[in-house]
């Protein structure tokens, strides 16, 4: 692990950079730095747990992370850096995947919320890569001088960064099984519930609520591993302890201070979404 720039430019985007390869390391830090000259890379990780740590310390604007790195992988990295209260405002920071190949994985780019650059990393890519980057950051900065036009770090549109991870992590494989039943305890029951009836989860620190039309239960199992176990197709993220299922989605409006709300099909609860997860309902 390796800390660069210590002294970063007031005000300037930050990120981290992680590649177990340390020749690529140095040639990707040196196109950044042709493409993108205010960029400062404030610290460099040789695998994936790495760059999480330093994700957590640093709080960079943007992280470039190699997909495929001994120990934890870029996408494993990448998805508990999803998981993470990352500041006050909820923003989770630019994620770019660096990839040698898996043209499965480039086509999920090429749809998704983030970005990727290919190894050798080639000018004119990475080029629109910092542009798009850019545009993104900016509109992250608007949108803190104005909360009627939310932005998040994949304000651009595409499949929600969870999908995604979905995606990267399935391909080359046969599609992950997903949960069909929860176990919740019901009173003084254990319940076994169907997932497809399930409206929403909701996690505080100690338990997740599981709620039903018509049951209300409590489960030991945080939102970060049912995010990893539930059909992202079927199932959204919307806060860091909170996801809902999209066909119980009855009306998306906002409340005095411009935050997203989710009314549910059935249930009186209104549920907040986060600045990272603004996305999923552009144009409200």
């Amino acid at each position: 692990m390796s800390n660069t720039n210590s002294e970063a430019t007031a005000g300037a985007p930050r990120a981290v950079l992680a590649d177990d390869e340390r020749l690529m390391r140095d040639q990707l830090r040196a196109r950044l730095t042709e493409a993108w000259p205010e960029l400062q890379i404030v610290a460099e990780a040789k695998n994936g747990a790495e760059a999480v740590e330093l994700v957590e310390q640093h709080r960079p604007d943007v992280v470039f992370l190699d997909i495929r790195m001994p120990g934890m992988t870029g996408v494993e990295a990448a998805k508990q850096i999803a998981q993470m209260d990352v500041g006050d405002d909820g923003v989770l920071p630019e994620i770019v995947f660096i990839t040698a190949y898996d043209q499965y994985a480039v086509e999920a780019f090429e749809q998704g919320a983030t970005d990727y650059i290919l190894k050798p990393a080639e000018r004119d890519r990475l080029k629109l890569t910092v542009e798009r980057i850019v545009r993104r950051l900016a509109a992250k900065r608007n949108n803190d001088d104005s909360s009627d036009e939310p932005a998040s770090a994949a304000s651009t549109g595409g499949l929600p960064i969870q999908q995604l991870l979905h995606r990267l992590a399935a391909s080359g494989g046969t599609k992950p099984a997903y949960l069909k039943w929860i176990q919740a305890t019901v009173g003084q029951a254990i319940q076994m519930i169907p997932v497809d009836d399930v409206l929403f989860f909701i996690s505080d620190e100690k338990y997740t609520r599981v709620q039903t039309p018509q049951v209300e239960a409590l489960i030991r199992k945080p939102i970060k591993e049912l995010v990893d176990e539930l059909d992202p197709e079927r199932f959204w993220q919307i806060h860091r302890s909170t996801l809902v299922a999209v066909n119980a989605i009855a009306a998306v409006t906002r409340d005095f201070r411009g935050r997203q709300i989710v009314a549910v099909k059935g249930n009186a609860q209104k549920l907040e979404v986060s600045r990272s997860y603004t996305h999923l309902f552009k144009g409200m």
